[in-house]
């Protein structure tokens, strides 16, 4: 498995396997996020999308990095990583993509000097909850939110110092 930016011309590929992913989560075929999930593009231009990839490049999974200054970043302090929409195509789900791509933003973030990481996660997204506790993540239910009504999402910290 590669871990690398996406590419332009995977854009597409990205976003439908992001929709896939999220699709048991989201509210029915109208939901204003599944247009978010699938827009690649702007989340690459105004954040950074990285891909884990096949031998042959296929695309994996994907997670949004979003540095300081991007309008992707919802939770993070100063000093703190952030990162958005960790997805995973449903049949390679179960291989570690989640793991290594969750490892690259741990590192990533150890190399641009961030003290910590923050992530919003779906209240029923019991799965990812267990990789991110897995890796040392941890709860912190005062910063949890809603962005909608119909929308409760947990937050989790990782102190890298």
């Amino acid at each position: 498995m590669e871990l690398r930016r996406a590419r332009s011309e995977e854009y597409a590929a990205i976003g439908r396997l992001t929709v896939a992913a999220y699709d048991p989560f989201l509210l029915g075929p109208e939901d204003f996020y599944r247009a978010r999930l699938a827009d690649t593009a702007t989340r690459d231009a105004e954040a950074e999308v990285w891909v884990a990839a096949e031998a042959d490049g296929s695309p994996l999974g994907a997670v949004t990095i979003c540095p300081p200054g991007s309008p992707w970043r919802e939770i993070a302090h100063e000093g703190e990583g952030e990162f958005r929409m960790l997805a995973v195509a449903p049949a390679a789900q179960g291989r570690g993509v989640g793991r290594a791509l969750t490892g690259l933003v741990i590192e990533r973030a150890r190399d641009d000097g961030e003290s910590s990481i923050v992530l919003s996660s779906l209240d029923l997204m019991s799965t990812a909850h267990r990789l991110y506790e897995s890796l040392g993540f941890v709860r912190a239910p005062e910063r949890d939110w809603r962005p909608q009504p119909d929308v409760s999402l947990l937050v989790y910290t990782l102190e890298l110092r």
